[in-house]
């Protein structure tokens, strides 16, 4: 019962804050931290102690699961190698300048043990930078850019903690972490994109919404434990998971199903997310007396975790500098990229001769890779950022939940743990109060720029001309034909192909033959139209010729005709 009333006010609580944060403009995981904070000191709040293993392992992968199932592919593929450098080099540059940091002021700490502390304040958690962008609007790149480093860097930060606290133990050479980190993300990837294809796969063969939804929610935990048990990168696997079956799902599951997995996974993420935040907040109480009752300074500890945090964001801030250049860099080398394509293109389309190394190649095959890489030079060309957007991303390194759920699985045995802990609460929470209440103001003083509505909106509707007109070739198909084999009554048809061409035009007058189910036929074809959309849709998806922002609508749009004309049994 108590269990029970404890879990109806949290829900409560955290759908009460959700909506006094909007109100005050103010990210919701900010106002459930401190919310939390207040909480743990009032008189009868119990001591909350959040078991790390719960976090690690049951709140983690659903929740990375939601964030990449909607993180597009494309846009994932085209900042991978910022989002690598952010996620990889970012992180292990921290844990060593911290983990050197920690060794120097906690003397018989141990550099092994500082390496570990390093490594649990290294990842960022991209929850609250996202709110207050999609908020104020910053540009899909750079939205694209925080959420896919904080999609990677906790797998790559629990790879160095796992290896930091092996070497409290016993001997690890350098290579030999290397070694392992390469064969876990090797394992984890294997591991991600089978689940990913396999579980779309078994879920396109379910006609029932309420059973392929509930099927869905195992799906990160397919991906995390046998990862997990190989001695891999849970974390990374549940990823590409979702970023597989985020990919894959339009292709293979019906509209419907989609539609009602994506409301369900955004109430679970939300549940999840602010839940743990506010447990963040409670847990300061907890921290505070456990060291004390170690008798360790808990004023050391908070000055030890500001000058981590400062450490943090100068490493930050610095490391952004060259990436920043190499971006533009990237996309200088874009533009002459675009003309060697469009050169080539054509050569291919008046016939002329190619160069050697594309002789052999397929036409249809050299024009699909030229149209890829056209777009992929044209993204980044016109969505380029320079150091305002660098700015934005560097002041974005807010630390979370995980931080302090990771220093919490330290063993009993490691020098100065409560302390340590209270450190990494500290990083956390200082990031989080101190970059996230001011990132709004940082963002309105850069006039960091937008994407843009207007050439999105044009895009928009010639991504829906191409569309109609797959429409209308389907639906003049001479060998379209019912499930039974017969051809379609030509009232009905024309009365489709009307709807289809205009929705405010009255259909075709005329009746219709005797025997034919008029309501049958017409969702029939209409499904049928839908159908045609989908597929061009997946197919222009491929060439990458749109944003994803064009292409996320334009599936909207589509998702919407197909479940209006779907019925749950498929």
């Amino acid at each position: 019962m108590e269990l029970t009333l404890i879990a109806v006010l949290g829900v409560i609580s955290v759908v009460a804050v959700a909506l006094a944060s909007r109100r005050i403009g103010v990210a919701a995981p900010l106002a459930l931290v401190v919310v939390g904070l207040g909480l743990s000191f009032l008189p009868g709040v119990p001591h909350i102690e959040v078991e790390p293993d719960l976090v690690l392992t049951v709140v983690l992968p659903p929740l990375l699961y939601a964030s990449a199932v909607h993180m597009p592919a494309v846009d994932f593929r085209r900042d991978l190698k910022a989002i690598l450098r952010l996620a990889v080099l970012l992180v292990l540059a921290t844990t060593l300048c911290a983990g050197y940091l920690f060794a120097w002021l906690l003397p018989g700490l141990g550099l092994a043990a500082a390496f570990a502390l390093g490594a649990i304040i290294s990842p960022t958690d991209a929850v609250a930078a996202t709110s207050i962008g999609r908020r104020l609007g910053l540009p899909s790149r750079l939205m694209t850019i925080l959420e896919g480093e904080g999609l990677v860097n906790d797998a790559s930060s629990l790879v160095l903690l796992g290896s930091a606290v092996a070497a409290t133990t016993s001997t690890v050479h350098l290579w030999r972490v290397g070694a392992d980190f390469v064969l876990s993300v090797v394992v984890a990837t294997v591991i991600g994109v089978l689940v990913g294809l396999l579980t779309v796969l078994v879920r396109g063969r379910l006609t029932d919404t309420v059973l392929n939804t509930a099927l869905s929610f195992v799906v990160p935990f397919l991906a995390f434990l046998p990862a997990e048990a190989l001695g891999a990168s849970g974390v990374l696997a549940v990823v590409l998971t979702g970023l597989v079956s985020g990919h894959l799902s339009p292709r293979f599951l019906r509209a419907r199903d989609r539609l009602a997995e994506e409301v369900n996974w955004q109430t679970i993420a939300f549940l999840l997310e602010s839940g743990i935040f506010l447990l963040m907040g409670l847990q300061l109480r907890t921290l505070l007396d456990q060291a004390h009752d170690a008798g360790q300074s808990v004023a050391h500890a908070v000055w030890i975790g500001l000058l981590a945090t400062l450490l943090a964001i100068t490493v930050r801030m610095l490391f952004l500098v060259p990436l920043v250049a190499s971006l533009r860099h990237d996309a200088d080398k874009a533009e002459n990229f675009r003309t060697a394509v469009d050169d080539l293109a054509d050569r291919l389309s008046t016939g002329q001769e190619l160069p050697r190394r594309f002789r052999n190649t397929d036409p249809e095959r050299l024009h699909g890779r030229l149209v890829r890489g056209r777009s992929d030079a044209d993204f980044r060309i016109n969505e380029k950022f320079g150091w305002r957007g660098g700015t934005v991303i560097a002041w974005s390194g807010m630390r979370g939940a995980i931080t302090v759920a990771a220093a919490q699985t330290l063993p009993a045995d490691t020098p100065y743990r409560p302390q340590l802990m209270l450190i990494a609460f500290v990083v956390a929470v200082t990031t989080l109060l101190v970059q996230g209440l001011s990132l709004p103001r940082v963002i309105r003083a850069l006039h960091v720029p937008g994407d843009d509505e207007a050439a999105d909106r044009a895009a928009l509707v010639e991504l829906y001309s191409a569309l109609s007109e797959r429409v209308a070739d389907a639906l003049d198909d001479p060998g379209l034909r019912t499930p039974d084999g017969d051809p379609y009554d030509p009232v009905v048809l024309d009365h489709v192909r009307s709807w289809t061409a205009a929705r405010r035009r009255r259909p075709a007058a005329g009746a219709v033959a005797e025997g034919v189910d008029p309501r049958e036929q017409f969702l029939q074809l209409m499904l049928a139209a839908a159908g045609a959309q989908q597929n061009a849709l997946l197919s222009l998806r491929s060439t990458g010729a749109y944003n994803s922002r064009v292409m996320t609508r334009a599936q909207a749009m589509v998702d919407d005709e197909l479940a209006r004309y779907q019925s749950s049994e498929g």
